[in-house]
């Protein structure tokens, strides 16, 4: 005998109250988390894999052509001196049909002779498009208002892989006086073609046929290769990727398209600890620039530092004979004097260990300039006390 249970509506209504407030501490609970990650330090946030390397073989691919540009506002070549723009125009004219003499050289000043290049980015279908780039060849003054005619463009190995025309935008500008004098600005003889371009032919690539796939770091460092594969493995599966060197990793990979595809959706969104940087100072002695990064220590030091100043005066005399003397001659004579000024040298004492931001209050406070921290810090290295590799650019 089974005994009957009874349906109580109030118990109906009761399960209706649970339920929605178990609903509503699933909403808060998911709101804190949102707003925790949100709030979360940025120390704890590792970066993506995609960030910090790159598939081998996937890569864009170099593309070039020579053309004409015509309809500039007299500001093309000058025939006379680019014999290749009234060949170029010659053999132009001739695929339409159009014969000009031998003897026949025309003279246009609408018409440039230009360079075009692109970049095929990887997977570019046929009926694609792409910026290009237009460069002048010869000696015009500016390709503003300026047309590309057709112009095939070829990669490293002669086939063309697409075809570039349009109208072309130009930054720059420049205007003459009748006395000569000119003012430019920006480079009125380059421009660029938005989508300027058609792709014809797509390149193969060993995506689709290989049994793995190779990420490269774009900085080499072995740890955040050791590091890429630990994440890789501790995710999907131990044994999936394998460190070669300090660029490279070797990850196993499924051979369909398809499953590819989606493998590397997931494969480049998992997050990555990469390694702190070695120790670095990159001096530009060109330009004076130092930049220091937040690594580098320096070891117990005293520095000191004077300026030398040299200064050259040429004072130059004339020697001359008499009003009535015979025989005489007129001689320049210059007159040089060199000082040198030594200013007082400062010095000032760096503690072991010291930062980054306590080495640049010591450099200030002598007052020393740009060129003067470079050969600081040359010294510095020299002397065994600076923890850190000096790039000089």
């Amino acid at each position: 005998m089974v005994d009957a249970v009874l349906y109580d509506p109030a118990d109906a209504l009761l399960s209706e109250r649970d339920m929605k407030t178990m609903n509503n501490r699933k909403r808060i609970a998911t709101w804190i988390g949102c707003v925790a990650i949100a709030f979360m330090p940025a120390f704890a946030l590792a970066e993506r894999v995609k960030d910090i390397s790159q598939v081998q073989g996937v890569r864009g691919n170099q593309l070039v052509g020579y053309g004409l540009v015509v309809g500039l506002d007299s500001s093309g070549d000058q025939v006379t001196q680019t014999p290749f723009t009234v060949q170029s125009i010659k053999s132009m004219l001739a695929q339409l049909g159009v014969n000009v003499p031998p003897n026949i050289n025309p003279q246009t000043k609408n018409v440039a002779a230009v360079m075009v290049h692109a970049e095929l980015p990887p997977f570019s279908k046929p009926g694609q498009t792409i910026d290009v780039t237009v460069s002048s060849m010869g000696n015009a003054k500016s390709l503003r208002g300026g047309a590309l005619l057709m112009t095939p463009l070829k990669g490293i190995n002669g086939e063309i892989y697409a075809i570039a025309q349009g109208s072309l935008i130009v930054s720059g500008f420049g205007a003459e006086g009748a006395d000569g004098s000119s003012v430019t600005v920006n480079t009125p003889s380059a421009g660029r073609i938005p989508n300027g371009a058609t792709v014809e032919r797509s390149i193969p690539s060993p995506f689709d046929n290989e049994p793995k796939i190779t990420l490269n770091l774009h900085s080499p460092d072995f740890t955040t290769a050791q590091r890429l594969a630990a994440s890789i493995n501790n995710t999907l599966g131990e044994g999936i990727a394998s460190p070669v060197d300090a660029v490279s990793v070797d990850v196993r990979a499924p051979v369909s398209a398809a499953a590819k595809v989606e493998f590397l959706s997931i494969l480049e969104n998992l997050p990555v600890d990469p390694a702190a940087a070695s120790a670095k100072v990159v001096v530009n002695s060109r330009s004076g620039t130092i930049v220091i990064g937040s690594d580098v220590r320096i070891k117990e030091a005293a520095v000191a530092h004077g300026n030398l100043t040299v200064r050259i005066s040429e004072d130059y005399q004339v020697s001359q004979p008499g009003a009535f003397a015979q025989g005489g001659q007129t001689v320049v004579t210059p007159g040089s004097e060199v000082a040198i000024e030594e200013d007082d040298a400062r010095m000032f004492v760096l503690s072991p260990g010291v930062s980054l931001q306590e080495l640049v209050d010591a450099v200030n406070q002598v007052g020393a300039a740009p060129g003067d921290v470079i050969a600081v810090l040359e010294a510095l290295q020299q002397a065994g006390a600076m923890s850190a590799q000096l790039i000089v650019i």
